[in-house]
């Protein structure tokens, strides 16, 4: 990599919200926690969640990551509270085809993940910027188990 695809890469903009992590305050007696892993750098991200009506209501997020992994996270965890299952589902998917293959940007309120254009010719950085991501949705996704197995008969 040269010097030049690294300040491509790590721009002002990215280590900017590197540096300004939102909903980084633990949560008292969370419903969820769920904690991911890039088995590839070893970035870290879990996060603790409730949820009213389908919707996370609480969030917090503990990143362990290089900056791109930051700024995603930074970016995402800006605009969680409100949102559903369905909606942070299609934000990972549509993240994961703009950096694999060249998809559009993912639409808002996650559209600030366009920062991290960039990064589509870094693969190795691809599984630590989806990782905020990825744990928000195992974290949804056992909150939906758990009500399901609530309601079984």
């Amino acid at each position: 990599m040269s010097d030049a695809d690294l300040i491509k890469l790590y721009s002002q903009r990215i280590l900017a919200l590197a540096a300004d992590m939102p909903a980084t305050d633990p949560l008292d007696a969370p419903m969820v926690t769920h904690r991911k892993r890039s088995p590839l750098c070893g970035s870290t991200v879990t996060v603790s969640l409730d949820v009213e009506d389908g919707r996370i209501s609480r969030y917090a997020q503990d990143v362990k990551a290089c900056a791109l992994g930051q700024a995603s996270a930074a970016v995402s965890g800006a605009v969680m509270v409100g949102r559903d299952l369905a909606e942070v589902r299609r934000a990972r998917d549509e993240l994961r085809a703009m950096l694999q293959a060249g998809g559009p940007v993912p639409a808002a309120p996650f559209d600030g993940l366009e920062v991290l254009t960039p990064a589509r010719d870094f693969r190795n950085r691809h599984a630590s910027i989806l990782l905020a991501l990825d744990a928000t949705v195992a974290a949804l996704e056992e909150v939906e188990r758990k009500n399901t197995a609530l309601t079984a008969p």
